[in-house]
């Protein structure tokens, strides 16, 4: 070291004897060295004063360079390390009030045994022992280890520490976290490297100085400010974290030593090789998802009564699920907020449709869509209703007994990575259920998993609930406002048939006039105009008066058919045999061309637009197919047969909804295939119309 550096060092640890003695002078005028049982007082008072020794002793050994001070300036850091050992655990001791703090117990047995482990490193130096090499890596790589608990018992006070005295404390942790941390610096490099940075060295004791402003800070903001710690397991994760990474750091520094000191010449190569390799692996262990999922589930078993901070897991789900406010967007929130609290990465929401008789998957969050449907009164769902449970289909396979005679659906059973069956329940009532998929580490689903589970299926049922309702008002309204505007429009088609009749009256008497006759063609033209843009306004909106009776759908059929010839489009139709079923002629020739005017607005001139008709099961088969633009399932599924729901600029997205509701008021269905830039294929089913003689053939409607 050169002169310039010799005397920064010296100034350096004159200072902290300096600094530390007054500090420790002022600790006793306030009383902290009485002769009470405040045990964390005792705990602070000795470590600045071994603080003030170590400054004290390091400045006499740069003037003497008596080998004997080395070892005494090395024993007070060491004793120093051990003195805040000492206050971080009595902080952390349990009170008397909630009794013994599950996970507290192995830091005091590891603080004594790193502290021993000095002392024994310190042993070997002054004896001459050379039992693992020389004892002066021992007392680096013991240096090391007193930091980096060091630094985990400071993270786990200042993360437990009552809201209430945190401020009094903060200045007291982020002075020793930053000189701990500087510690670990110092000796991990030259641990890892075999040589001491003699630049960090010499401001050491500079470092450790400017520690004192902070630490006087806390004792003076409040008499009281060192206040009890209560234990949670959050910061018990966050410290295990710092304390693997700081073993595994230690582990491979041990092993570097040694490969370096038994390697012979290839010792530094295979050293800084395996230094490299170890960072690597550490790298992956804290980028891996599945490797915290493990950590996470072994300190919850080992470390904590409970595995679940409910507090934390309860505003953290409910957080997620008020982030969204669309029912689409909801569902998701719903899977991810269950699958987050058990490490799962994908699920699946099956929720029954307005109007539906089967639960279908409405949501769905890093897993396959699926097609499949499980009726309300399926097994699955009645075992649902009547336990609650929440079914592990990993427990089903190996002890379906348990599950009573319970038969789970194909589908369910060939679901990739299916695990939990979570149920969503209002009451009495299921309004749908979670699948969950494995979770990224092996997971006991014991009674508090269950519990957890159901708890917070309770919770997002109501949410979806809500929102369903929610929605339910929204349509409501919607209709009212159509209602409302449907009265302007009576009030309009009111004003025309008064104009019409009194056009009629005059032509009693005028009809022989030029004049009149020129004056009421130009009124029938503005009322047909004008009653246009009424129907545009209602689009397929009225309700035709009449009982329901046989329709003859292929002359229905045949009237659509030239009514696109007319607009210069060809609708392909094939007519297998005569069908007939049972409705109103002008309603179902509605509803039918609809289908077939929305398949030939969305195909290009010179794409195919297709009808056939035919029998099936009993039922009439009406199939209308395109190549046209076609729909997103997404869209089919969430807005297709929803009011005001529509793509077309001048629509009002009522007569898809008119249609199926009508097919389904008549018995019947409809069922949409599309696919997105390949066409929709579009079938209705109707009840058939028997005729139970042939003079009823006459009967029917020809129209």
């Amino acid at each position: 070291m050169d002169s310039a550096g010799l005397a920064l060092t010296t100034w350096s640890y004159g200072l902290v004897g300096l600094a530390y003695s007054a500090f420790a002078l002022r600790l006793l005028h306030l009383g902290y060295g009485g002769f009470t049982r405040e045990w964390s007082k005792t705990a602070v008072l000795a470590a600045v004063s071994a603080s003030a020794l170590w400054g004290w002793f390091g400045l006499a050994l740069l003037f003497t360079g008596a080998p004997w001070l080395l070892m005494l300036s090395t024993v007070a850091d060491l004793l120093r390390y051990a003195c805040w050992y000492a206050f971080f655990l009595v902080l952390l001791r349990p009170s008397r009030v909630t009794g013994k703090a599950v996970g507290m117990a192995w830091m005091v047995p590891l603080a004594a045994a790193v502290v021993g482990f000095g002392l024994l490193a310190l042993g070997f130096a002054a004896w001459g022992i050379k039992a693992w090499g020389d004892a002066s890596k021992l007392i680096l790589l013991s240096a090391m280890a007193s930091s980096v608990l060091a630094l985990v018992l400071l993270e786990q006070v200042f993360r437990n520490v009552a809201e209430e005295a945190r401020w009094n404390i903060k200045p007291l942790c982020l002075g020793l976290g930053g000189a701990f941390l500087f510690d670990l610096y110092l000796f991990s490099e030259a641990t890892l490297f075999n040589r001491l940075d003699g630049d960090a060295l010499s401001i050491r004791g500079l470092v450790h100085t400017l520690v004192v402003p902070l630490l006087l800070l806390s004792t003076t903001r409040r008499s009281d400010w060192i206040a009890n710690i209560r234990l949670s397991p959050t910061a018990a994760f966050h410290s295990a974290t710092l304390l693997i990474a700081g073993l595994y750091l230690m582990f491979i520094a041990g092993v570097g030593y040694y490969v370096r000191y038994f390697g012979g010449e290839w010792g530094r190569a295979l050293q800084l090789a395996l230094v490299f390799s170890g960072l690597v692996m550490l790298l992956v262990l804290v980028l891996s998802g599945s490797l915290r999922a493990r950590l996470r589930v072994f300190l919850g078993k080992h470390f904590f009564r409970y595995r679940f901070d409910y507090r934390e897991e309860w505003l953290k789900f409910t957080r997620t699920l008020a982030a969204q406010d669309s029912p689409q967007e909801m569902g998701q929130q719903v899977i991810r907020g269950l699958a987050n609290m058990l490490e799962s990465p994908a699920g699946g929401l099956w929720m029954r449709a307005k109007g539906e008789a089967a639960f279908s998957q409405t949501a769905r969050w890093n897993l396959a869509q699926s097609l499949d449907k499980e009726d309300a009164d399926s097994p699955l769902c009645q075992f649902l209703v009547s336990s609650g449970w929440v079914v592990n289909l990993e427990e089903y396979r190996s002890y379906s007994r348990r599950y009573g005679a319970l038969k789970l659906p194909l589908w369910l059973q060939q679901l990739a990575q299916a695990w939990l069956v979570v149920p969503l329940m209002v009451g009495q009532e299921l309004i749908g259920f979670v699948v969950l998929s494995s979770a990224r580490t092996r997971i006991d689903v014991n009674w508090e998993v269950i519990d957890l589970l159901k708890t917070a299926g309770q919770q997002a049922a109501s949410f979806l609930a809500q929102m369903q309702a929610t929605e339910a008002l929204l349509e409501v309204r919607k209709f009212d406002a159509f209602n409302r505007m449907s009265a302007f429009v009576v009030h309009d088609l009111k004003n025309i048939v008064t104009q019409l009749s009194l056009m009629l009256k005059n032509a009693k008497r005028l009809g022989h006039n030029p004049e009149f006759q020129q004056d009421m063609l130009l009124t029938i033209e503005n009322s047909l105009d004008r009653m246009r843009q009424l129907m545009l306004q209602l689009r397929e909106g009225a309700t035709p008066p009449g009982t329901a009776f046989g329709v003859n759908l292929g002359g229905i059929i045949q009237r659509i058919e030239a009514h696109a010839a007319g607009q210069g489009r060809t609708l392909e139709v094939k007519l297998t045999e005569p069908v007939v079923t049972r409705g109103h002629a002008e309603r179902l020739e509605r509803v039918i061309g609809h289908v077939v005017q929305n398949a030939l607005d969305a195909t290009d001139p010179t794409g195919r637009v297709w009808l056939n008709l035919d029998r099936t099961r009993g039922q009439a088969r009406i199939v209308v197919g395109d190549t046209g633009q076609g729909m997103s399932q997404d869209f089919i599924r969430e807005r297709l047969f929803k009011p005001f729901q529509t793509t077309k600029s001048s629509g009002m997205g009522i007569g898809a909804y008119e249609s199926f509701q009508y097919v389904k008021e008549l018995g019947g269905q409809i069922e949409v295939d599309s696919q997105v830039n390949q066409g929709t294929t579009v079938r209705m089913l109707l009840p058939l119309f028997e005729a139970q003689q042939g003079s009823d053939l006459h009967a029917l409607e020809a129209a």
